[in-house]
């Protein structure tokens, strides 16, 4: 589905991703961990076409499609081969409606049908968001906000979902609702990229995983794996 190969990531002299390789098998969820500046949102911006300042390849290939390079392309063409981001802070529009941000969602499409169908799906995964379709987005609560913020993206019919930080501020029991809401939307068949500090939550539902420090890979293995890894107890769980 998708292979980063040697990318590197700049903010002018910062260079905040040194030459990492990850991959993400069709179907699967991969998460990315580590701490504050480790360089994982960077990965995923880039891969999202919000940074420009990159070298090398993120090579991108869906099933039934050919291999894309997606480096260098405008976030919206990028959108538009199958691949949405549900950023970090949620960045929701608080002045629209629940129905109003679902529907900016789907932007790049024009199947009324499917756009509508895809909506009834995002609100039968989030019943609340039926509820308030017609509440201001910035007057939802935190936990609120970020399921529109996941129900947006997956309003434009990705392939890949890449979720930036989806449990950052949330109570520990809206944390455990919004990762089993990601463990449904990989059941849809979405292949998901996930980026966290809650090494637990993510290393429990993710396939494989990657621990980024300063802007280089150092572990990577089966999620189950690295639960039980010293290295990763001592750093990330706690001990």
């Amino acid at each position: 589905m998708l292979k980063v190969e040697g990318l590197h990531v700049y903010y002018g002299a910062i260079h905040a991703v040194k030459g990492i390789d990850i991959e993400i098998p069709e179907g699967s969820i991969v998460t990315l961990i580590g701490a504050n500046g480790a360089g994982k949102s960077s990965t995923i911006r880039a891969v999202s076409g919000l940074i420009k300042s990159i070298k090398g390849k993120i090579l991108y290939s869906p099933s039934g499609a050919s291999q894309t390079d997606l480096a260098g392309r405008a976030p919206e063409e990028i959108v538009k081969l199958g691949v949405a981001m549900s950023p970090e802070g949620r960045r929701i529009l608080p002045h629209l409606t629940v129905e109003e941000n679902l529907q900016l969602g789907a932007f790049s499409r024009n199947d009324k049908d499917g756009i509508e169908r895809d909506r009834d799906r995002v609100y039968s995964l989030f019943p609340r968001l039926k509820e308030r379709s017609w509440q201001k987005g910035g007057t939802l609560s935190g936990g609120e906000q970020q399921m529109l913020a996941l129900g947006r993206a997956l309003m434009c019919e990705p392939k890949l979902v890449m979720l930036d930080e989806p449990s950052l501020g949330l109570a520990p029991i809206l944390v455990k609702e919004v990762f089993d809401i990601i463990g449904e939307i990989n059941s849809l068949g979405k292949t998901v990229l996930l980026v966290e500090q809650n090494a637990f939550a993510a290393l429990k539902i993710a396939s494989y995983a990657y621990i980024l420090e300063v802007g280089r890979i150092v572990l990577q293995g089966r999620g189950e794996d690295l639960l039980k890894d010293p290295r990763v107890k001592e750093a990330y769980l706690g001990g």
